[in-house]
């Protein structure tokens, strides 16, 4: 495999409705579509970077030049034998793994292609099909969460995430249990909201059965969340603090979590996500893989991964329609019955990408390498 060319798309979708975290809140996907060409054959993936570092240190406009300027020139006309090798290749270049992840992910796609197998084969996938669920963002009242774990309970999702901060926490948990039970998985997704002062409060927590509560504290932080995990009976999740597999196998053995957060984007690609599931199964973690407002590509990605077995949580990549009106693959991504989506086995990502969409949403584009470039 030796890439000819390779273009960069940056394209601005609205959510169909706002979302709000404990660090932002969003109304638009800002994202960018990375191509590799060969000999006609094109590899598609994402940045999950977002429009501003509060997630990470990573942008869009971070990963832009980051693509165009370190990591497309390295890939160029040069003979790859399998996409594992992209993190050998960038192992010199400190973090930027949203960036990488983009261009790895893409050249995973056209190997695929190439090969006639679907991204879930080579991964080792063992499902043909994969529960989700579904998060929650922080609404202006409790009565619009009740309304929202109504909606998509009857909607058939596997899990119900919802997120949570100071002031916004034991008293909306409480009020979904007490209309709705105990008999779904209900997780909170703090998003390094809280600290060690808060124990007190977040032992509270345990009342509510939760399958997990995903990192509650420093996005950073692994010592402190083996402190927190001592003191609960609820499993904490890690999601922000895992980076690479050595970040995984240092939480393992400090007792830091118990469940960990897979993000293709966050750890740098498939290649590393591997590594962090095969890690994590050898020790009896299970994992799941987390959502970063993926347009389609993003998501064709992530399900392919959540077919591997140590993928025993539902995760968060749910349909196209729930946060955008239209969608830039298709097939657009439905459930086949409720809260559970195919696995394609089609080549590749198993999806086209319908570029009339791509167009309409496109702020800026280049391409590098043999053929047209654009102005």
């Amino acid at each position: 495999m030796k890439i000819e060319r390779v273009e960069l798309r940056q394209l601005h979708l609205p959510l169909k409705a706002a979302y709000e975290t404990s660090f932002e809140r969003f109304t638009m996907r800002d994202c960018i579509l990375v191509s590799v060409i060969e000999d006609g054959a094109a590899g598609y993936a994402e940045s999950v970077a977002f429009t501003n570092p509060y997630y990470n240190e990573e942008t869009t406009g971070t990963v832009w030049p980051m693509l165009e300027k370190y990591l497309i020139p390295q890939v160029l006309g040069r003979e790859l034998e399998h996409p594992g090798e992209i993190s050998t290749l960038f192992a010199p270049i400190r973090r930027n793994y949203m960036a990488i992840s983009s261009l790895e992910g893409a050249v995973w796609d056209l190997y695929c292609k190439q090969k006639g197998i679907s991204l879930s084969s080579a991964l080792g996938g063992t499902r043909k099909e994969i529960d989700v669920g579904v998060g929650i963002g922080i609404e202006p009242s409790i009565s619009k969460v009740l309304s929202n774990v109504e909606k998509f309970l009857a909607d058939g999702y596997k899990k119900i995430k919802i997120k949570i901060m100071p002031g916004f926490d034991v008293e909306v948990l409480a009020a979904i249990r007490d209309q709705f039970g105990y008999g779904f998985k209900l997780m909170a997704d703090a998003n390094s909201a809280y600290t060690l002062k808060h124990i007190p409060l977040l032992r509270e927590l345990d009342a509510f059965e939760l399958l997990m509560i995903e990192q509650p504290l420093a996005h950073d932080d692994i010592v402190d969340h083996a402190t927190l995990q001592q003191e609960l009976r609820t499993p904490i999740c890690l999601d922000e603090s895992i980076h690479t597999v050595e970040d995984a196998r240092k939480a393992i053995e400090l007792g830091s979590c118990r469940m960990i957060n897979i993000k293709i984007g966050r750890v740098g690609g498939l290649t590393p996500s591997i590594q962090i599931h095969n890690l994590c199964e050898q020790n009896g973690i299970p994992v799941w893989c987390g959502g970063m407002f993926e347009l389609g590509v993003g998501r064709a990605h992530n399900i392919a991964m959540a077919s591997m077995s140590n993928f025993t949580v539902p995760g968060d990549t749910t349909t196209s329609s729930r946060h955008f009106a239209e969608d830039i693959i298709e097939p657009s991504v439905e459930f086949i019955r409720p809260g559970t989506l195919a696995v394609p086995t089609g080549p590749g990502i198993g999806y086209e990408v319908n570029f009339n969409t791509v167009d309409k949403y496109t702020v800026r584009k280049a391409s590098f390498g043999k053929g047209p470039h654009w102005n």
